[in-house]
């Protein structure tokens, strides 16, 4: 269990500090992909050392999160990739309206 949780802690930190050091919106959306997957690492983690099925349901909610964040998060980056032929992050500042 330590070592799922070390490593799921080492993929929190690498998607936050990708959410937080980038200004491509791409790479942002993955960096918020990767701290979903280790919040459901540390989930399965836990639910297999106290032998419970509770990390697996957990997870099986994080994934259809992660899928709706997707969907709607590819959306508006096309949005304002069409409106502003860029994907930086800074530049949504413009789409006021």
């Amino acid at each position: 269990m330590q070592h799922a949780l070390l490593l799921a802690m080492v993929l929190f930190a690498l998607g936050t500090i990708g959410v937080l050091m980038r200004r491509n919106l791409i790479v942002m959306l993955m960096s918020v992909e990767i701290m979903l997957n280790a919040a459901g690492l540390a989930f399965i983690a836990a639910g297999s050392r106290w032998g419970q099925a509770d990390g697996q349901v957990m997870f099986i909610l994080i994934l259809a999160l992660a899928a709706a964040e997707v969907a709607v998060g590819l959306a508006l980056i096309l949005r304002l990739y069409q409106r502003l032929d860029t994907l930086d992050a800074d530049a949504a500042d413009k789409m006021r309206g």
